[in-house]
């Protein structure tokens, strides 16, 4: 019987949760399929019997902002009430490290890609690189990549071009670039650490840094090492602390980072594209 109170408490917990606090996603699965891991392990832990489908009406929570695969880093979460917050942070900045290969072109612009084109990229000095940089730092036009969550006609744009149709490519955008820098240069490699607005895409900028420099790019590697003000050093939670406590004292512990009161008029309509995922 006490067993049963128990469960009841740390239920009732869960279910008070609210607020937005970060994750750390490994390479490999998905933005969404974390999320439902995470899911799974907080209901479990809260002894909440989940009968197929109907989980996910039961714990309102969801991410602010797609992680490829293939890319590692911060993602933030909003449980309860901070699923409103969320559109917030896709529209707020994001800093990444991101590992370039010079001389190969893919179909995706990263490792996860078929090769589209080889070139030389020998005569590349640092000097160079970093001269290039200069031209996409500040406000930019970016076109998106094919592959991507882009949607056209309800469709994202990776499926239409998995399954072989042809899909035009969507015009340049305008993009935001705070910062950034080279980290490292050991050919054909190099390290970059961008800071970016809402809407960037870091795969779109090592293959036309590839371009500028008149050979190509693709991205090797991907980390996302902040989302608005929380960082992958100080805030994200690996899989081992997907516990109900430890994420009732990261929500204290983030609140404090966070506006007061967001203003969601205004950034409703500064990237219609994108649109926070929400699993109600």
């Amino acid at each position: 019987e006490a067993g049963g109170v128990v469960l009841g408490k740390s239920a009732d917990k869960l279910f008070s949760l609210s607020g937005l606090f970060a994750v750390y996603k490994p390479k490999g699965p998905t933005s969404a399929g974390v999320l439902n891991l995470l899911k799974e392990r907080l209901l479990a832990e809260a002894g909440v019997q989940t009968n197929g489908n109907k989980r996910n009406q039961i714990l309102k929570i969801g991410h602010g902002g797609t992680l490829d695969s293939a890319a590692a880093g911060v993602l933030v979460v909003g449980i309860g009430k901070g699923t409103k917050m969320l559109r917030t942070m896709l529209a707020g900045s994001k800093r990444y490290t991101a590992i370039g290969l010079l001389g190969k072109a893919t179909d995706t612009l990263d490792a996860t890609g078929k090769v589209t084109e080889e070139k030389p990229y020998d005569q590349i000095t640092k000097g160079d690189l970093e001269n290039v940089l200069q031209k996409f730092t500040g406000d930019i036009m970016q076109v998106p990549p094919l592959y991507s969550a882009l949607k056209k006609d309800g469709e994202r744009l990776s499926t239409l071009m998995k399954r072989g149709e042809a899909v035009e490519a969507k015009p340049a955008r305008p993009v935001r670039v705070y910062s950034l820098s080279l980290q490292q240069f050991q050919p054909p490699l190099f390290t970059l650490d961008v800071e970016c607005g809402g809407g960037f895409y870091v795969r779109s900028l090592v293959s036309d840094i590839g371009k500028e420099l008149s050979t190509c790019a693709t991205m090797q590697e991907l980390t996302r090492t902040k989302q608005g003000p929380f960082t992958l050093e100080e805030h994200a939670l690996y899989e081992d602390k997907w516990t109900i406590d430890e994420i009732a004292r990261s929500l204290e512990h983030c609140t404090s980072l966070l506006p007061g009161e967001p203003s969601h008029k205004k950034l409703k309509t500064e990237h219609p594209g994108e649109t926070a995922v929400i699993c109600e």
